[in-house]
Parts: structure tokens; C-alpha cells; sequence
């Protein structure tokens, strides 16, 4: 319902005051503005910016520009995202800071020469990189959070140093949780120091890296958790990590999944005792999964590795020119690929700094992005397009006065499609301010492709191709126009591809075109994706060979490429191709159309055989007449830009066309909420939303409520089990009178002890074990208190465990192990522990068996320690053979730290026993320790710990 129609409520708030009438009086003021109509009913303290008022972001930014004019305050950032009611301004702007106008601040000096540019090249995976700089320079800058730069202060500092120590303490962190092996933890942090330790915090953990964005108001709190919550729920997420202003949503979500049992703050992850076992990564391990779309069909999950993002971070080098003593600057949104790989880790990479804001800085003063270019000598900066177009409507001379730009060497264009007139009226407007437009720089990428993919030459003009528009359309040739057409479609060549990568331009029946031909665009290459997390159907569609489909048009002219638009967003009316770009481009250059929101789609018509052209054009326009001529001027622009009208043109109120969390139009969802009879919904309050997830979490909840109550019903019947069978167990053994005899009776109870708690044990390849009076050395991964009760119940006839000295300390254990014969070796002391050893050797010289644990201990992580040679080395001794044992499951049963077992399987592989080689002793125990480590790494389901 538009607001014409629905009267906006009087709030209970006082609105006597002369502070509080003043802020009424500057909304009511602003929605006329914005509206040509008075409301209909006052304007009240309660009354809500967005439900009542319809106001957008940018009109948000209006009007605390009029707010901040009139009361002579300069109000924080926050009014933007936290506001929701007239009164909350209110309650802000008393707390809001008198008004100064700074002084541009004092642009950076260009740096003395440096020495040449120093980057680990022999990294393979992105942790390496950080190794590699916290190693060699801890203390060197990395980059700096910046608020504002026109603020006194240089934001927080953050030094290689310093970001490889936090991220190794919520590695920590989420070890002890019990986490680790490839699992998806979701990093739902807004832009900060937190977000750089968090990220690489979890990549040292062994887990997945899954960014998705946080709340940004909460009167969207409904839409967040829908959209999020098919894309938690595909990369099966058990983890989150959020600011402590956002647990209430993240328990929302926790409510609709099964997997995502887990949601810390990194404060709280910090705060662990716990010390971080080093997970061994490989260059094709996950380094982060960029989800692409969420709330409509099925979630795309581009699956990024280590060598997928070092290769286009390493290939961008030639492109752009990265060099000692560049700066990078970006406010781009951490959880998006063009933010995370484009700016942060290639800053990372080369060394160089990078200083960030937050989005949300960015969108209430666009002018900052500039003054930190100047602040801080910013050499490279990215952006979408809208961001250029936004500096060019909503930033004022004065607020200006005294900015240089001439350090700025490349200004990146991409994210979306990048408008010729954008790029020309950019570099018109800012020249005075020192920006060369040989800056400009529209660049093509994709998640697909770890972002980059083509880039044009630097150092020139941006290359606009005049296409003429009849044969484009119709022939999909990219004829040039001739030089007096007025209405020529207009492209910006975004270059060639990245060195190592390939690009090409195909027809629908994947054969290459010739050169000035639209297609479909290909490319292959080393940054290219293995394709979607746990989605082979998309993957497959992905594929065509080994070439990848881009989703876009292009065609290629003097070996550049033109990128032309969306496959799926091209319109096809009676044989002729439309693009929505320039539709929508020419509607909102007409006054009293949002720019900026307006969609233009096809739909399909079986009457008619071919698609129906209909454009949707916000405006708050509610006049009857003024509607009537907008509504033709709309059209008229349509018929200027493509010589015919569109079928249908809709003025619909504001936020009726949809767009995504960046700011782009969802042009498929806008036509699915036509299609279903749903535009123009008004926005639901905040509390009907949480009454609409709450209903929806209910059977969620009640699921989860359920498992977790039958876990904890589980966890006590298994103590109960073992209790009710440890007592006469330990009687029988203490009883026992052989070892042998001790075996075969605890042998009994543990088979009665899991098949009664219902762990189904799996033993493969117990025929492998050395026959009696053979004896040989079983080496064992170590994941769980549980190991010793699996083994045995899982090995035949009677062997001796090695265990740590510190058990004989308690009496019950004692004498339990004592009778089964279990051998005590010293854990620390070397001298006695060189004894230890040369007393097993012997053990195993006179016949017996031994079962160790070469990892010496357990802990939370979810990785293969290194081994021990002690074992090894007695092997090697006596050539006694070394017969491998996988233990899997375990871990996720009985972890260190939780005293509360789950149900679940477990298996035991008994693998080939390696013979001793006929080596020096020290060389042969070498030999069978990795052997051995690298068959059990093989079977037991969980990562390699890495070096410390």
C-alpha cells in the first residue's frame, strides 16, 4: 500500500518539546519533499521511517543532512542503519556532536624510493602467505580500519604480526569446540579488525571460510534470515561468529538449521585456554566458499581453493601494477568476492597497504572514500559503478574544497555493469581535483573466476565501442555506428584476459564467433572454480568441456572484450535483443523516477510467440495527473533509447524493485514478485517479522529441542551403561589371572558396553594382524578418550598398551591396566624416556605385542598429529613389524573436552604392516614413522596437523 492511502501513526512519545517538534517538522518537511502530498494523519514520535515513511537509504542520508543542517550537529553514522522511529532521531541527535568543519587533511607524501617489492612467491595457500610476512617484517603495517578520514586519528592499525597471533587464537578457539576438518563456519561480521582475524582464524582451524553478511537494520531482520538460511543450510555451517548485536539473529537461523549448533562472538573464541594445533593445508584445500544468490532457487556456492586465489592475485601483479609504496583504499563489503580478494587478500599478498572502511561509511558520506584516497596517498581503489555515479549526485564542491587525487593511478570499474557515461561524466567532474581519467579502469570478473578476468591496459582512456543499434539487436553483430547516429548503443572495452587465463566468445551451439559477433563468454584458467558446494547439477550447467560459462554476453573487437549483459537478463522481443541496462538507464534519467530503481524484463507471451517488454519505475509521485505525465515521460524515454515502446511501464512506490545487499538490481526476483501479484508490498513492522520467524522456527525449534534432549537423554543412558558394566568388569580383571585372561574379559565388556550405547563398530582388515608368537608393534591414531574401550573391542587375542606414566597415579586405573599388562613410559623426562624405549625393545624382543599411540595425546582439533619416534625405533630394533591401525569417529563421539558422547559409528582399518628396512636404526624408525603416519592419514577421515 502506498502512502497515499495508509495514514502514518501518532506515537506516544512526548512531542512537546522544542527539539522533538523541530525533528518532526524537518521529516514531515522532507516527506513532502519526497512525496508532493501531506500524510494523513500527524507524524509522531512513533511513527517508523520505513514502514510508515517509506524512506529508503538515500532518503535516509537526505534527511539527516537536513537534520544536521538545522540543529548545527554532525550525527554518527549509525542513525542510517540503527533509526526506526522518528523518535529514535530524536534520541540520537541529543546525542549528536556540534557541528566543525575540518580542514582537508594533509595528503600523503609520495614514498622515498624502496627497495624492490618482496613477495612470497614460493607460498601455496594463503596462510603461507601470512607466514611468510609475519616471519619477515611482524611489526610492517598491513592495513588500517579507518571511520572517517577527515577524523582526528589514524583508525586501528593492523601489523602481520599482530593478525597472524589473533587468527592463531580463535583457531584455538574453534578447535576446542571440537571443530575442524574442512567444516563451514559463517563469518557474519561487519567491517573491523575482528573480521581479517576471524577469517584466517578459521582457515588455521581446518575449517571453511562461509562470509555472509550482517543485519544491517531491523526492519529487514525476516529478509535476512530467509535469505540466509538456504545458503547456511548448503554449506552446512556449524558454526557462526557474529558481534554480540547480532546473536539475536543468528539464533533465529540456529532455530531453521540442523547442522549450525555453534555461535560465538571472537571475543569469546579468544578468550579460550586452549592452545592451536597446526592443520597442514594443501593448495587445493577450500579457502572460502562466495555464495552468489540465496532467496530465490537454489543457493550457488562458488567453491574458491588456495591456488584458485593466488593464481588471480598473482596475475592482477602485471595488470595493475602493484608496486613498493602503493596504497590500496576500499570501503567494498568484506563478504562479497570484488571486497575480499580484490582489495584485502592482494594487499595482503603484495605487502602493500590497505586502508578499509566499512560499506556503511561509505553510503552515508560518499566524500570519504575520496578524502582517504587524498588522506592516505591511495595509489588503487575498486568499485561498482553505482559507487562513481553516487560521488557524482550526492557530493558537493564544498565538501571537497582542497582534495588531490593525482596519487590515484588505477580506479577499478566492475561488480556490475559499467555505464560509458558514468566513466566520462567521473572523470569530467573530478579532473579539477587532480584525477587523470586514464585511471578509469572497467574491469570484468566473477566469483567463478576468484573475481578477475579481464582488465584493460593501464596508463589510457577508457576504450567506449559505438555499436549500431538495428543490426546489434537484430543480427547480434557489432557493427560500428556511423558518425552522425544519435542513438547508437554505447560499451566499454574491459580488456583482455589475466596472464595464464582464457576467455572466448561462443555461440548456442558452442562454437567459437568471429570478432564483432555477440556470444556467450567462456574462460578456463587457473583461477577458475571447481564449481558449486554441494550442488553437481549447477555444476554440471557450469561446464561446457573444460571451459566455464560465464552467465554473460560479450563479443570481441580488435582483440578486446565487450561485456554486454546478463544471459538471463536479456530481453528477446519479436526477434530483436533488448538490454535492460540502457532501459533502465534512460527511465531513470527522467524526473520523478528513483535512478536507480527501475527494472526492466521480460515475460513471456505463448499468444504472441516471443517476450513482452515491461519496465517497473519507482516514484513517490502519488498525484494523479503528475503520475499520467511521468508515467508518458517514462515511456517517451524508452521509445528515444530503442525507437519503439515497451509493452507495459508500472510506476510503482518505492522498494517495490528488489536489489541485493550491495545495491544491485535482483531483476528475477522483482519479476517473480510481479508475476505473483506481490509488488508493492508494504513492509512488515519489526515485531510482526519476529512473530512471522518465530512461527516459522517453531518446528525447527521443537526439532532441535527434541535432538538435544534425546542427546542428553543418550549421553546419560551411555555413562549409565558404562557404570552399570565398569564395576563387575574391573572386579573380573583385577581378578584375572593372566593378562590373556584380563583381555578376553575387558574384551567382552567394551563389545557390551558400545553395542548396548549403540556405537556400531566396523573392523576391515583383521586378518592383516601377525599371527600368535609373532610379535609386531600396532601404532594407533590417538582422537578420543574412547580409543582404548574401541580397541578392545576390536582386536582379537591380547596385547600390551604403552600408556603415559601419570595414569598411576589413580589406583582404579592402576590396576585395570596393570592387569592387562599395559607397559608405563615417562612422557618428559628424556633420559628415562630413552630407557622407556630400550625396555619395550626388549618387551617386544621376548615375543610381546605392543599397542601405542605415537602422537603421545588428544586434543579438540580435528587433525593427524605428527608421531613419535619412540615406537618406530624399537621396530626397527628388534624388526618387529609396524602394522598400522585407523581409528574413525571417535572424535566426533567423545571429543577432547566434552564430557557428553553422542551417538554414532565408529571404524577400526587394520592396514598392511610395513616391513623394517634394512637401514641404519635412526633412518629405518624415520621410515616406518612416516609410512605409517602417511597410511593412517590415509583412513582416519581427518586432516594433517601442520607445523607450528
Amino acid at each position: 500500500m502506498s502512502a497515499s492511502r495508509r495514514a502514518a501513526p501518532v506515537g506516544n512519545g512526548d512531542a512537546g518539546d522544542s527539539v522533538t517538534a523541530a525533528v518532526l517538522e524537518t521529516v514531515r518537511q522532507t516527506y513532502l519533499d519526497l512525496h508532493h502530498h501531506a500524510p494523513h494523519a500527524a507524524i509522531g514520535p512513533a511513527t517508523t521511517l520505513d514502514r510508515d515513511l517509506e524512506f529508503d537509504s538515500l532518503a535516509r542520508v537526505e534527511l539527516v543532512l537536513r537534520l544536521e543542517r538545522s540543529f548545527a550537529v554532525r550525527m554518527p553514522d549509525a542513525v542510517l542503519e540503527s533509526a526506526e522511529t522518528c523518535g529514535d532521531l530524536v534520541r540520537l541527535l541529543r546525542s549528536a556532536g556540534p557541528t566543525r568543519v575540518p580542514a582537508p587533511p594533509t595528503a600523503a607524501a609520495a614514498p622515498e624510493a624502496e627497495a624492490a617489492l618482496a613477495i612470497p612467491e614460493s607460498a601455496q595457500t594463503l596462510t603461507e602467505a601470512l607466514d611468510w610476512h609475519a616471519q619477515r617484517h611482524p611489526e610492517r603495517l598491513h592495513l588500517r580500519h579507518v571511520v572517517d578520514p577527515l577524523e582526528t586519528g589514524d583508525g586501528e592499525p593492523l601489523t602481520y604480526g599482530a593478525l597472524q597471533a589473533r587468527a592463531r587464537r580463535l583457531a584455538a578457539g574453534i578447535q576446542a569446540l571440537g571443530l575442524g576438518g574442512g567444516r563451514s563456519v559463517a563469518l557474519m561480521l561487519p567491517t573491523g579488525l575482528d573480521y581479517f582475524a576471524a577469517y584466517f582464524g578459521v582457515l588455521l582451524a581446518g575449517c571453511v571460510p562461509v562470509p555472509i553478511y550482517p543485519p544491517f537494520r531491523a526492519s529487514q531482520v525476516e529478509e535476512h534470515v530467509r535469505r540466509h538460511a538456504g545458503i547456511l543450510d548448503n554449506a552446512q555451517a556449524v558454526l557462526m561468529i557474529t558481534v554480540p548485536q547480532a546473536r539475536s539473529v543468528a539464533q533465529l537461523l540456529s532455530a531453521r538449521l540442523r547442522t549450525l549448533r555453534q555461535v560465538r562472538t571472537v571475543a569469546e573464541l579468544e578468550a579460550t585456554t586452549s592452545s592451536w594445533t597446526p592443520i597442514r593445508i594443501a593448495p587445493g584445500d577450500t579457502a572460502f566458499i562466495q555464495y552468489t544468490s540465496g532467496s530465490t532457487g537454489s543457493p550457488k556456492g562458488v567453491v574458491l581453493s588456495h591456488a584458485n586465489l593466488l593464481a588471480n592475485v598473482r596475475a592482477f601483479r602485471g595488470a595493475v601494477r602493484i608496486d613498493a609504496g602503493d596504497v590500496l583504499v576500499s570501503w567494498l563489503p568484506l563478504y562479497h568476492d570484488m571486497g575480499l580478494i580484490g582489495t584485502w587478500l592482494t594487499s595482503l599478498y603484495y605487502g602493500v597497504r590497505l586502508i578499509v572502511m566499512a560499506p556503511t561509511a561509505f553510503l552515508a558520506r560518499p566524500e570519504r572514500w575520496l578524502w582517504a584516497i587524498h588522506r592516505y596517498g591511495g595509489t588503487h581503489t575498486v568499485a561498482p559503478n553505482f559507487a562513481y555515479e553516487l560521488c557524482l549526485r550526492r557530493i558537493d564542491d564544498a565538501q571537497i574544497h582542497g582534495l588531490d587525487l593525482r596519487r590515484l593511478r588505477v580506479a577499478a570499474n566492475g561488480s556490475e555493469q559499467v555505464l560509458p557515461d558514468t566513466l566520462e561524466r567521473f572523470a569530467q567532474h573530478f579532473a579539477p581535483y587532480g584525477f587523470d581519467a586514464r585511471a578509469l579502469l572497467p574491469v570484468y570478473g566473477l566469483a567463478e573466476c576468484s573475481v578477475g578476468l579481464l582488465v584493460p591496459s593501464i596508463g589510457r582512456m577508457a576504450r567506449i565501442d559505438r555499436v549500431d543499434r538495428e543490426a546489434f539487436a537484430t543480427q547480434g553483430r557489432a557493427q560500428p555506428a556511423a558518425a552522425g547516429d544519435p542513438h547508437p548503443l554505447r560499451f566499454a572495452s574491459c580488456g583482455v584476459p589475466l596472464a595464464g587465463h582464457e576467455a572466448r566468445v561462443v555461440d548456442a551451439a558452442g562454437q567459437p564467433v568471429g570478432e564483432r559477433v555477440e556470444g556467450r563468454l567462456e574462460f578456463r584458467g587457473p583461477s577458475a572454480t571447481a564449481g558449486y558446494h554441494r550442488n553437481p547439477e549447477l555444476t554440471r550447467a557450469l561446464f561446457h568441456g573444460d571451459w566455464l560459462d560465464s552467465g554473460d554476453r560479450a563479443y570481441v573487437a580488435d582483440s578486446e572484450f565487450y561485456v554486454t549483459g546478463r544471459i538471463k537478463d536479456v530481453i528477446i522481443r519479436s526477434g530483436r535483443n533488448l538490454y535492460p541496462d540502457e532501459i533502465e538507464e534512460a527511465v531513470g534519467e527522467v524526473p520523478g523516477i528513483r535512478r536507480g530503481c527501475v527494472a526492466a524484463f521480460g515475460i513471456s507471451d505463448p499468444g504472441l510467440g516471443t517476450e513482452r517488454l515491461l519496465v517497473l519505475a519507482e516514484t513517490r509521485e502519488a498525484d494523479a495527473q503528475a503520475r499520467e505525465r511521468l508515467q508518458a515521460a517514462a515511456v517517451a524515454a524508452v521509445v528515444a533509447r530503442l525507437g519503439e515502446p515497451p509493452d507495459e511501464l508500472l510506476l510503482v512506490p518505492p522498494k517495490a524493485v528488489l536489489k541485493t545487499s550491495s545495491g544491485k538490481l535482483r531483476r528475477a526476483a522483482t519479476r517473480d514478485r510481479y508475476l505473483a501479484g506481490r509488488l508493492g508490498e508494504a513492509p512488515r513492522g519489526v515485531a510482526r517479522q519476529l512473530l512471522r520467524l518465530a512461527a516459522a522456527a517453531a518446528l525447527p525449534w521443537l526439532r532441535n529441542a527434541l535432538r538435544r534432549t534425546l542427546e542428553t537423554a543418550y549421553a546419560a543412558y551411555a555413562w549409565s551403561v558404562l557404570a552399570v558394566a565398569a564395576v563387575p568388569a574391573w572386579v573380573l580383571v583385577a581378578m584375572a589371572p593372566t593378562p590373556a585372561r584380563a583381555w578376553a574379559i575387558a574384551r567382552t565388556a567394551a563389545r557390551t558396553v558400545l553395542r548396548c550405547a549403540g556405537v556400531v563398530l566396523n573392523v576391515v582388515g583383521a586378518e592383516r594382524l601377525p599371527g600368535p608368537g609373532r610379535a609386531c608393534v600396532l601404532v594407533v591414531n590417538h582422537a578420543s578418550y574412547l580409543d582404548g574401550l574401541v580397541l578392545l573391542a576390536a582386536l582379537p587375542g591380547s596385547y600390551r598398551f604403552v600408556a603415559k606414566r601419570e595414569l598411576l597415579r589413580s589406583s582404579v586405573a592402576r590396576v585395570f591396566l596393570q592387569r592387562l599388562g599395559t607397559l608405563f613410559v615417562e612422557r618428559f623426562a628424556v633420559r628415562q624416556s630413552v630407557d622407556d624405549t630400550q625396555r619395550l625393545a626388549a618387551e617386544v624382543a621376548a615375543g610381546e605385542s605392543l599397542i601405542v599411540f605415537p602422537e603421545g595425546t588428544f586434543t579438540a582439533a580435528v587433525a593427524l598429529r605428527p608421531f613419535h619416534l619412540g615406537a618406530f625405533a624399537v621396530a626397527a630394533q628388534t624388526g618387529a613389524a609396524v602394522v598400522p591401525i585407523a581409528i574413525r569417529g571417535t572424535r566426533a563421539l567423545l571429543p577432547a573436552g566434552r564430557w557428553s558422547p553422542r551417538r554414532g559409528s565408529v571404524s577400526v582399518t587394520v592396514l598392511d604392516a610395513l616391513a623394517v628396512p634394512q637401514d641404519p636404526v635412526f633412518a629405518a624408525a624415520v621410515a616406518l614413522r612416516d609410512q605409517a603416519h602417511a597410511q593412517i592419514l590415509a583412513h582416519c577421515g581427518e586432516p594433517e596437523a601442520g607445523p607450528a
